[in-house]
């Protein structure tokens, strides 16, 4: 792309949009001066990997100006996220924590879960990264204090209690069986508890634990232990690790040789309630000034800021490889042992007290840097931290501070976001496809990578429209086009059609697989292993079968999310050791799991066809030959029913008598109207068993 005239561009805020020889815009940008920011993409040195291949791709370039640069950083992220560009950095989790929201000025107030704070008066905790987390608190928090479930429109009118009440987890506002003073007390236990305070909860479990003993009920008071146990282990997760119950959002940063990794660690109310990773790939420490202004304004879009945000550094010196002003802190705080962290926390912030005032004051406390102190405006490229901040205000509501840690505590938190950053990267790293197959090579005792893996699965009802299936993974990745299904002879037995389906699979010949996975265990094997002995083919490609985990009473484990499926191989009795949950096996499960989708759906595809086939030979006019005349001309019975007189005549065989005929036969047919179900639908036809109908299947 030619650098445009210098005349031609503004000298004001806004936007510019790279466009590609289609005009599909591949690259959005904001600038405080636009002219200065465009022409510094055709200087000579100092471009980055990633500039260097969006301008080799460009071929014109447009641009929106806007009244300020807040305006700029608004619109940026609006395009973003509306365009996608191949050449941003765009933040694709966009989806809210989970909140806990509590208002205290209603008569009876109601514990709820919500993922947007407001400006209400109402009391919010959180967030939660997890949302089953979330929930099992949310439960555990009824059951114990017995506060109301039912929503205000309900309990106005309600005329009984629920059952809630009768099985002693609600105290029944709603029909006043209880003071208000006494339903406070509750609420005011729980909001300690999600302050971090547990003592009024954990005292309360434990004088039902005793009265429950004293009443020899020993089961009910094992709840009661457990439930404690529960709360203690939680609470010591998140201990308070900030005076003043400040709330903090601290932000690491980790280049990988796959790419950049952002980790975060949320503080709220002075106790860590979660964090969260984000990865990209092919970025490095150059492309971590964009990187950080992406993530902070398209981040904040969807979630509620806190007042302070600690980043690692600032992105200038990142590019230069220079560290942070914390390093001396850092150093500290490295050679404190863990178990005594706290204690060096509150030595090092003494007696100080966090105010709204020291929020607006910044770094006049001592305790924090802020982060514009450090940034460069000397170029345009340069981050605008003014802007970002003014935009988080404004989302907040209230002041909010992007800072650089300077306290020991501040490092220990970059750091630990930092922590979390690199498993991240560490994690991504071990679970790309050619690593996992390098990792069941050692698994299956390999001379090289399975790069070709098929696996194939039996899908029958009562021993009926038998199909087998065959799908093929290469690399790692679904091959759907050398995906297979196999029409099998009627019968039950899994191990006789397998046995059968092995010269159908030879005759299909090569490309062979490097492994070949069986849905099944042992027996599975052999019936496989023993059709290829039979038909001298016994070494063309090794075989593993994979079996679901077993339950404590030796029952196959069908239950969802089991990450410990069993891998047998041949000449080998006891399953081989991978580790419950690892990549490699999670890997395999997805390779059985396709199979069964797609055996399943074939499979559901040809016993609704033949139905309809043996509907169709009932009526008058229509006999087998005529009912495959019909599937061979139309993909659907709907089809058929909606075919004229004059399109029925033409196929081959028929005439205009007998598709007049066929017409008024088809009429009178019970699915007609409504029509049956399309046997050709797949949305039907296992790709979502959870919405199937139950049926022995195969």
């Amino acid at each position: 792309m030619l650098r445009p005239d210098p005349s031609s561009l503004p000298m004001t805020p806004g936007v510019y949009l790279y466009k590609d020889a289609s005009g599909t815009i591949i690259y959005v940008g904001k600038a405080r001066i636009l002219r200065r920011r465009i022409l510094s993409y055709f200087r000579k040195d100092g471009l980055s990997v990633k500039t260097k291949a969006m301008l080799s791709h460009a071929e014109s370039l447009d641009f929106l100006t806007t009244a300020t640069e807040k305006e700029a950083l608004l619109l940026e992220a609006s395009l973003i996220k509306k365009h996608h560009p191949h050449y941003n950095i765009a933040l694709r989790d966009d989806k809210q924590y989970f909140l806990f929201r509590l208002n205290p000025n209603e008569h009876y107030p109601r514990l709820e879960i919500v993922r947007q704070a407001r400006r209400d008066g109402a009391r919010y905790f959180g967030p939660f990264t997890s949302a089953q987390d979330a929930r099992n608190t949310w439960k555990l928090l009824h059951k114990t204090f017995g506060i109301r479930r039912c929503t205000d429109r309900g309990m106005r009118n309600r005329v009984r209690p629920c059952l809630y009440y009768h099985i002693g987890q609600c105290l029944a506002p709603c029909t006043h069986n209880v003071g208000e003073d006494r339903y406070r007390e509750s609420v005011k236990a729980i909001c300690a508890l999600l302050d971090g305070d547990a003592s009024a909860l954990i005292q309360n479990l434990t004088d039902k634990m005793n009265k429950a003993s004293e009443a020899m009920a020993y089961e009910e008071a094992m709840t009661f232990r457990d439930q404690i146990r529960a709360i203690t282990k939680t609470v010591e997760q998140q201990a308070v690790i900030l005076p003043g119950k400040r709330d903090t959002d601290c932000i690491g940063l980790y280049e990988s040789d796959g790419g950049m990794t952002i980790g975060m660690v949320c503080v709220r109310h002075g106790a860590i309630s979660g964090g969260r990773t984000y990865y990209w790939p092919d970025l490095r420490y150059e492309d971590a000034e964009e990187l950080l202004s992406s993530f902070l304004a398209q981040y904040y879009a969807y979630q509620l800021p806190p007042p302070r945000i600690l980043l690692p550094s600032n992105p200038a010196s990142l590019t230069n490889g220079s560290q942070c002003r914390a390093d001396q802190k850092r150093k500290e705080c490295q050679e404190i042992p863990e178990k005594n962290i706290q204690d060096a926390v509150q030595k090092a912030l003494g007696d100080i007290r966090w105010t709204e005032m020291d929020e607006a004051r910044g770094c006049e406390t001592g305790l924090c840097t802020p982060w514009s102190d450090h940034s460069s405006n000397e170029t345009e490229e340069a981050f605008s931290v003014t802007a970002l901040e003014e935009y988080l205000s404004e989302r907040r509501k209230g002041t909010v501070r992007l800072l650089l840690p300077k306290t020991v505590l501040d490092v220990h938190l970059v750091d630990m976001a930092q922590a979390n950053a690199r498993e991240e990267s560490r994690r991504r790293e071990l679970s790309t496809p050619m690593n996992l197959l390098t990792r069941l090579q050692k698994h299956f005792g390999l001379a090289h990578p399975p790069r070709r893996i098929e696996c194939v699965d039996v899908s029958h009802t009562q021993g009926s429209a038998t199909r087998v299936g065959n799908i093929v993974y290469e690399d790692g990745v679904p091959a759907p086009h050398d995906y297979r299904i196999y029409a099998m002879p009627e019968g039950n037995d899994d191990y006789l059609t397998l046995a059968t389906w092995v010269p159908k699979r030879l005759q299909s010949g090569p490309p062979w697989p490097d492994i070949l996975l069986i849905d099944g265990g042992r027996g599975q094997i052999q019936a496989v292993l023993r059709a290829l002995r039979e038909a001298g083919k016994e070494e063309l490609f090794p075989l593993a079968g994979i079996a679901k985990a077993r339950t404590e009473d030796g029952a196959q484990d069908r239950r969802a999310g089991n990450v410990a499926d069993r891998i047998f191989v041949p000449n080998r009795s006891n399953p081989l050791p991978f580790k419950a949950g690892s990549a490699e096996l999670l890997l395999l499960q997805r390779i059985r799991d396709t199979a069964h989708h797609f055996a399943i759906s074939r499979h559901r595809k040809a016993r609704d066809k033949n139905a309809l086939t043996s509907d169709l030979e009932t009526l008058p006019g229509i006999g087998p030959k005529t009912a495959k005349a019909l599937w061979a001309h139309f993909p659907t019975f709907a089809a058929m029913c909606q075919a004229s007189e004059e399109e029925l005549a033409r196929i081959p065989g028929f005439g205009a008598k007998k598709a007049g005929n066929i017409v008024r036969a088809l009429k009178k047919h019970p699915g007609t109207n409504p029509p049956l179900s399309d046997p050709s639908d797949d949305s039907r036809a296992g790709t979502n068993p959870a919405n199937s109908k139950k049926m022995t299947n195969r």
